[in-house]
């Protein structure tokens, strides 16, 4: 064999090996992706949270108004209100509660639970005090110590201020208690005369009885009378002796 004839031998054994491992190397097949239908259905994304709010129109009534509930929900499939009960989903009521009350929504749905709040205010009238009875005559240590006697100066029966502090205090305890009837006494030292003093005794019982009525109190519900100078309180011949005698006295008129 010449040099030619194996040059070409060896080219044709190259050739024959390279088809061999073409041949070899095509029977596999190129690797493939997973198969997205083989894996089934994709799982449903879950369903929505429900939300829920609730107003009321007015928030703030007086007793015996009425107010208009309204109240809005999504992804809810029933709806109860406390003190109402169920509702559905969506709507408005007209209520009329007695007291301040707090109107709580629960919303359901495939999602969950949501609430919702909304209070509303009553206000409720406060009864006034019961004026007083018209039979409360107080005791009689309540009287005297409220309605005190009135002092006057010598052959005077004008009012002092200490005189007029009294019967102001006196005028407020009868005015809240109108049952109680009051004779006014005028009293006076034993200086002058009878005459003289009986005049003076009624001017004082009078001058007591008018700063009353300027008060409030009722003019029939007092009465006058002058004892002059012959009931005295004291029998000294002094003056603070007196001054004790110099009087206009309250009592009970039963």
């Amino acid at each position: 064999m010449n040099a030619m004839q194996a040059g070409i031998r060896k080219t044709l054994v190259i050739a024959a090996t390279l088809i061999s491992i073409g041949a070899v190397t095509g029977c596999h097949k190129k690797a493939s992706g997973i198969d997205p239908n083989a894996l089934g259905p994709a799982p449903a994304p879950p369903p929505p949270a429900p939300t829920a709010t609730i107003t009321a129109d007015p928030l703030t009534i007086d007793l015996g108004q009425s107010v208009v509930l309204n109240w809005r929900t999504q992804n809810a499939t029933s709806a109860t209100i406390d003190g109402i009960g169920d509702v559905t989903i969506n709507g408005t009521q007209t209520v009329a509660p007695s007291t301040s009350t707090n109107f709580h929504l629960t919303a359901k749905g495939d999602g969950g639970t949501t609430e919702a709040n909304v209070r509303v205010t009553v206000r409720v009238p406060v009864a006034p005090a019961p004026p007083p009875a018209d039979n409360d005559m107080g005791s009689d240590a309540a009287f005297h110590e409220n309605v005190q006697d009135v002092f006057f100066d010598y052959d005077s029966y004008d009012l002092r201020p200490d005189a007029v502090t009294a019967t102001t205090r006196a005028a407020a305890y009868l005015t809240v208690h109108p049952a109680i009837k009051v004779v006014i006494g005028g009293y006076c030292d034993d200086r002058g005369s009878a005459e003289y003093n009986l005049a003076l005794g009624e001017n004082r019982a009078n001058a007591a009885r008018t700063a009353l009525v300027n008060a409030g109190v009722q003019a029939s519900r007092l009465r006058v009378i002058s004892y002059g100078k012959e009931k005295q309180f004291c029998t000294e011949d002094n003056e603070t002796c007196w001054q004790q005698n110099r009087r206009g006295q309250f009592s009970l008129d039963r």
